[in-house]
C-alpha cells in the first residue's frame, strides 16, 4: 500500500490526525508526510481544522472531505440505487419494502447461524464485530463502562443507504435481534447523517 493510501486509511478509520501523529506512526519525518498531506488536499481528498491549545500554536488536525470518504469502496452503489429504484417504480413501495425484509431476515440468519455457539453477548458481539470487518466496514468493539460499543468506520452500502433509508433501519434491527431483549441496541453516530462513522451503544437492560 502506497503511502498516501495509508494515510487515508488511517485517517478514514481513526479519524482527524495530525501530521506529527502519523509521521510516528508510519516512521516518516514530519516534513514528509505534510509533504503527502499537501498532496492529497490538493486533490481535494483531505482538509484541516487548527485547533487551539493552551500553551504554544494551534494544532493542526487533518480530516477526510466527502471526495475523500468516496474513495473508500461502496459495493456496486450505483448499481444497487438502478435496483432499487426499478424495483420501487414496478412494484411500488411496498415491493422495495418486502425486498429491504427480505434482505434483513436473510442477513440475521446468517449472523444467527455463524453465532449459534457464542457463549454471552460478548462473545457475540466480538463475532459479530469481526465478520462485519470482512464485509467492509472497518469494525471496532470496545467497552463504555458496562455498554459495548460497535464502531463502523466505513458503510460499503453507503449510497444505497442514502437512497433507501430503511436499509440502515434494517441493519439496526437485525443487531437488535442478534443481542436478544434483555439488551438496547442505540445508534449514536450515524454516517447518512453526515457524521463521520456509525456508532451503535449496546445497552443491558435492568
Amino acid at each position: 500500500m502506497k503511502t498516501i493510501d495509508k494515510i487515508l486509511y488511517r485517517i478514514k478509520r481513526e479519524g482527524a490526525v495530525t501530521a506529527k501523529v502519523l509521521a510516528e506512526e508510519f516512521k516518516l519525518t514530519t516534513m514528509g508526510v505534510r509533504q503527502h498531506l499537501q498532496a492529497l488536499e490538493d486533490e481535494g481528498l483531505v482538509d484541516y481544522e487548527d485547533i487551539r491549545a493552551k500553551v504554544g500554536r494551534p494544532t493542526r488536525h487533518w480530516n477526510l472531505t466527502g471526495k475523500g470518504h468516496r474513495r473508500f469502496a461502496d459495493r456496486h452503489g450505483e448499481f444497487i440505487i438502478q435496483m432499487l429504484d426499478s424495483v420501487e417504480e414496478l412494484f411500488g413501495s411496498d415491493g422495495l419494502n418486502q425486498v429491504v425484509e427480505r434482505r434483513e431476515n436473510q442477513t440475521f440468519e446468517q449472523y444467527q447461524k455463524a453465532l449459534a455457539n457464542c457463549a454471552d453477548v460478548k462473545e457475540k458481539l466480538e463475532k459479530l464485530t469481526t465478520m462485519r470487518e470482512q464485509e467492509g466496514y472497518m469494525a471496532e468493539l470496545s467497552r463504555d463502562g458496562d455498554d459495548f460499543i460497535l464502531v463502523e468506520n466505513h458503510c460499503p452500502i453507503c449510497h444505497a443507504a442514502t437512497r433507501c433509508p430503511s436499509l440502515c433501519n434494517s441493519e439496526l434491527a437485525v443487531f437488535q435481534r442478534l443481542v436478544g431483549d434483555r439488551f438496547q441496541v442505540v445508534r449514536d453516530e450515524h454516517i447518512i447523517a453526515g457524521e463521520r462513522r456509525c456508532a451503535y451503544r449496546i445497552h443491558k437492560l435492568d
